[in-house]
């Protein structure tokens, strides 16, 4: 046993070193792997990430990498010398434990920084102005990095998630229950089903992978169709809201209702992936959407945050709102990967942060804070005003505005809390608020550089409300159905905003869905669901996009009335993007192809 324990932590620190705890169908075709880090903890790549034949083999054994000491019940390591045999999975509690890697190491290449590069600067809802502008202006290649990470990530997860359910069917004894055997396996297929939405809607055609055992003999693997790639994952997740439970073991588990929630989602999205023109998505699945959201609603016992800043500020994880979370913890300075490092990126200075805080020039697009009621187009070159919207004030952090959740050692503040600080010059920015919750003092000392405890949320209440409105506006010009402007409304006026009391449409909605999910990584994936059905309105609006430059003014600091908001009058050549049928999906990351030419097949159904 001491010898198996010795390779157990050998196992374990060589898939450590490069952050990836999954296996996937390209490991087949990789002899090698390496990664390193550079001195802000970003991971680079030499060569494919997949991992080759023997490191498939060994992550089969390793199966459940967690941090020690975890404030969360159910992300406690489980003891490492039963983790690689068969008698590992002999009671309820190990065979939880065996999928608790499933809500966090696995989606870390995803939440580090692809998330927000895919989810929101391709999306157009915030921008880098010196970085990663590859996404920011839609020329995402096959060698963009957040591309690669993403890829990875998800695949991660379905490797992960295929050999819990191999290894809980293989080896849970008599003493494992069958409902907890089933509810192990069906949370393995909630993260499976929902990595492969995000590769489908990012790459489009994808090969599925139900079993990593059987491409060590079979190197024919090719790409799946979109549709049958939905149904899938339709099917997937249907299976874990059968067999989830109502209440959740420990807070922050899967349930039901979030299987539910993501059937809410799937069904409007595959609505107009089984279309017949722009105005002809599939009405079963709208119906399907729109009976699953409703379900959640009545039944699930969720309900609304009161204050919407109150989603983001410490400690809000796996609040009431909150269907499913990505689950991080606090790990000082070990475990890697099981803790959010995305604030790091988005904090804009080391005044408010932990030894990081390089989010400096990322914050709203121009034609992001325009969608705010309240500011008014003053020509073509500024908008001025003010909102009630109180999703601004939660979201980005525009000059004046008063942050006393926030330490700062900045000399904009009041009492040692924030001021967000003007900075007179052709350029400034709203910068990013959302999932930024300051220093350590600010959050029970638990935060260090790159080392974050707050959760990530994957689905919230508010979204199965705004699903509901646009699954039952369906292909109709608009609605003004009684129940659809409720559950509009709820969402609509928890911002501050009075009544929406207009017949709801394509646009109001939509509208909508941006601001209430803006750096939810989110905006991406509403334009992907658009252009299923309607590829020319999801051309026209990212097109009419102002991605550029711009200087925030207020009329006075602290507390300020008013905001006028000036595009620069440089740099005017990337100020818009150019979506269209050549570079709307992403590209396959190019170390796959290399490695994997079946990629380049033509896509086949998947049974």
């Amino acid at each position: 046993m001491k010898k198996l324990k010795i390779l157990f932590h050998f196992f374990r620190s060589c898939l450590n070193m490069n952050n990836n705890t999954g296996s996937s169908f390209h490991s087949i075709f990789v002899a090698s792997q390496s990664f390193h880090q550079n001195n802000n903890g970003h991971r680079s790549a030499s060569g494919s990430f997949w991992q080759n034949k023997f490191k498939m083999l060994i992550s089969a054994l390793c199966l459940i990498l967690l941090v020690t000491g975890c404030s969360k019940d159910f992300l406690e390591k489980p003891p490492t010398d039963r983790i690689v045999d068969a008698n590992f999975y002999k009671t309820d509690e190990q065979v939880l434990a065996a999928t608790s890697l499933l809500y966090s190491q696995v989606w870390f290449d995803y939440n580090d920084k692809a998330s927000y590069n895919l989810g929101d600067f391709r999306g157009g809802a915030a921008y880098s102005a010196y970085n990663d502008r590859g996404n920011v202006l839609f020329n995402t290649t096959g060698l963009t990095p957040e591309n690669g990470y993403a890829w990875q990530s998800f695949y991660n997860v379905v490797g992960q998630a295929n050999l819990a359910i191999q290894n809980i069917n293989a080896y849970a004894g008599s003493g494992v229950s069958a409902d907890i055997k089933k509810h192990a396996i069906a949370e393995a297929r909630f993260m499976r089903a929902l990595a492969y939405r995000y590769l489908v809607m990012n790459w489009g055609e994808v090969p599925v992978i139900e079993n990593n055992l059987t491409l060590l003999s079979d190197t024919s693997i090719q790409k799946n169709t979109v549709s049958s790639v939905w149904r899938f994952i339709t099917r997937e997740m249907r299976a874990a809201a059968n067999d989830l439970p109502s209440v959740g073991d420990q807070p922050g588990r899967l349930t039901k209702w979030s299987a539910e929630g993501m059937l809410a989602r799937f069904y409007l999205t595959r609505a107009g992936v089984e279309s017949s023109g722009p105005m002809g998505r599939n009405q079963q699945f709208l119906d399907s959407a729109k009976y699953f959201a409703e379900d959640v609603i009545k039944n699930s016992g969720a309900s609304l945050l009161d204050h919407y800043e109150d989603l983001f500020s410490y400690p809000y994880d796996n609040n009431k709102e909150s269907l499913f979370e990505l689950q991080w913890v606090y790990s000082g300075s070990n475990a890697w990967g099981t803790q959010n490092s995305a604030p790091a990126y988005l904090a804009y200075s080391s005044d408010i942060a932990n030894g990081d805080g390089w989010g400096g020039d990322k914050g709203a697009t121009y034609w992001m804070l325009s969608q705010y009621d309240g500011f008014t187009p003053s020509g073509d070159s500024l908008i001025k005003g003010r909102t009630t919207d109180q999703r601004l004030y939660a979201t980005f952090m525009m000059p004046g505005a008063y942050y006393p959740q926030i330490t700062t050692s900045g000399t904009s503040n009041i009492s040692g809390k924030l001021v967000f600080p003007y900075i007179a010059g052709d350029v400034n920015y709203a910068s990013i608020k959302k999932y930024v919750t300051g220093k350590a003092v600010d959050v029970n000392g638990e935060a260090a550089q790159q080392r974050y405890g707050n959760n990530t949320y994957m689905l919230r209440l508010a979204e199965m409300y705004l699903i509901y409105a646009d699954a039952t506006l369906g292909n109709d010009a608009s609605t003004s159905d009684a129940t659809a402007m409720e559950y509009f409304n709820k969402v609509h006026m928890r911002a501050g905003l009075p009544e929406f009391e207009d017949p709801l449409t394509l646009d109001v909605i939509f509208k909508e869905r941006i601001i209430e999910f803006a750096l939810e990584a989110s905006s991406w994936y509403d334009f992907v669901s658009l252009h299923y059905y309607n590829p020319q309105k999801a051309y026209e609006i990212l097109n009419a996009q102002d991605r550029g430059l711009y200087n925030i003014t207020p009329d006075q600091m602290p507390n300020p009335t008013m905001w006028t908001i000036r595009k620069t009058t440089w740099a005017t050549n990337e100020r818009n993007i150019n979506a269209n049928d050549g570079n709307f999906l992403l590209p396959i990351p190019s170390t796959e192809l290399s490695q994997a030419p079946n990629l380049l097949k033509p896509a086949v159904d998947y049974p």
